[in-house]
């Protein structure tokens, strides 16, 4: 059993190892220029280690954008559970989401590389993420004000889509500060539109 449990513990601190060192090289380089062996090297490991855990460089940037998003979620998770009014926590919540755009580490990784790398399954990540939790914030939304939503699930993607859209322009954009006041505008006065 003690050899099993330390055998899991290498396997995870090899793991973390390899996601933390190309986390810093991707946000540093960007995903094209950071090198497997420059990363491996910086690990202490080998580069038959990062393709036995990940496969290659594109499982490693999706183990990373995989705990971005994990990070991501949980800060929105906060801002929307430390707002009991849950029409002004969507609009925070959309607001933080929005914000994230502008964090540099974010901003490479999640929405200028990940969607050129990883292209459907970053959708399929998504999925699994974000609409569930949405569908269940605007069902709480429903139940608390009275918000006249049909269909929870189809309105969730309907957001959903709509924010990352918008996350993707902001962090593309020549001026982001710029894009991101005029988005955060935009879907405060989406949601007023539709009595959120």
């Amino acid at each position: 059993m003690a050899e099993r449990r330390s055998r899991a513990e290498k396997i995870a601190q090899t793991t973390e190892k390899l996601v933390a060192t190309a986390r810093a090289a991707f946000a540093r380089d960007g995903y094209a220029a950071a090198s497997m062996d420059a990363i491996t090297a910086e690990a202490g490991l080998t580069r038959g280690a990062l393709y036995h855990h990940f496969g290659g460089k594109d499982g490693l940037l999706e183990a990373v954008v995989r705990q971005i998003d994990a990070e991501l979620g949980a800060r929105l998770e906060a801002v929307w559970d430390a707002t009991p009014d849950k029409r002004k926590a969507l609009r925070a919540t959309c607001a933080a989401f929005l914000d994230s755009a502008l964090d540099p580490e974010t901003q490479r990784i999640l929405y200028i590389d990940a969607p050129a790398v990883l292209g459907q399954r970053l959708r399929d990540m998504d999925e699994e993420g974000s609409i569930g939790a949405l569908t269940e914030a605007l069902e709480e939304l429903r139940d608390a004000h009275g918000a006249d939503i049909a269909d929870t699930e189809m309105l969730a993607r309907i957001l959903n889509a709509a924010m990352i859209d918008l996350a993707l322009w902001i962090a593309a954009s020549p001026k982001p500060t710029a894009a991101l006041r005029r988005a955060k505008a935009g879907v405060l006065d989406l949601l007023e539109r539709l009595g959120l």
